[in-house]
């Protein structure tokens, strides 16, 4: 009876071991399908976009550039400085630059000033007849006397009415940065000529243009700009 009693005991303790081990083979063959979906595992970690640099996408330009305000200690060799205004600015591979604490700060450069030459992957850009160099944001049209002249945006907005057209002012309410208002000017720019037909450019340099789509287009790109959180006046 003893021994019937041991192996009945040795019997079970086996039977015992090879429940837990089906189970744990079990859990583990079951536990593949719960890792979660496929696709977001797979997924490579996105990089967030460095605030010291963006990119131009306006006129397919599609370029890097460093941000405003980015400040650096020294700027590249043989770079002479421009005076305008008087103050002094330095010109380097489409960026601009001004004096800053300990060093150098990218800025936008104020309209009129010239600068000899314009990189080669500058944009030539065609608004209404009249050809524009664009890069990093900024228009620039060429002189007879030489030298290329940073000017307004042909693509900014034109109060409606019957007199001489005078700029919207655009103003940043959500504190969008130079480069980002830059983009958006062209953004809506591009959707209120498709919605209305009308191009600002000849309105611009005095021709005669449909005063009422001329009005639409003002209201078309207001209410675009308004969207994007700025104050259009």
């Amino acid at each position: 009876m003893n021994r019937v009693r041991k192996f009945d005991a040795a019997g079970m303790a086996g039977a015992m071991m090879a429940a837990a081990l089906l189970l744990l083979a079990g859990g583990q063959a079951g536990a593949a399908p719960e890792e979660g979906p496929p696709a977001a595992r797979r997924a490579a970690p996105q990089r967030a976009p460095s605030p010291q640099r963006w990119v131009d996408h306006a006129h397919n330009h599609a370029r890097s550039y460093p941000s405003t305000g980015v400040r650096m200690r020294a700027l590249p060799a043989h770079t002479p400085p421009l005076v305008w205004g008087g103050a002094s600015y330095w010109f380097w591979s489409g960026v601009w630059y001004a004096p800053a604490a300990s060093g150098y700060v990218v800025v936008r450069p104020p309209y009129g000033i010239v600068v000899n030459d314009l990189p080669a992957f500058r944009t030539v850009v065609v608004i209404g007849g009249i050809t524009y160099l664009y890069l990093n944001g900024v228009y620039y049209r060429e002189r007879v006397d030489g030298g290329y002249e940073v000017v307004p945006s042909p693509v900014a907005g034109i109060r409606p009415g019957s007199g001489a057209p005078g700029r919207l002012y655009v103003y940043p309410a959500r504190g969008q940065s130079a480069e980002v208002q830059a983009n958006d000017e062209y953004e809506c720019h591009r959707w209120a000529v498709s919605q209305t037909g009308f191009d600002p450019a000849p309105a611009a340099t005095g021709q005669s243009v449909d005063v009422t789509r001329r009005a639409d287009y003002v209201r078309a790109q207001t209410a675009c700009l308004e969207g994007r959180g700025y104050t259009v006046r």
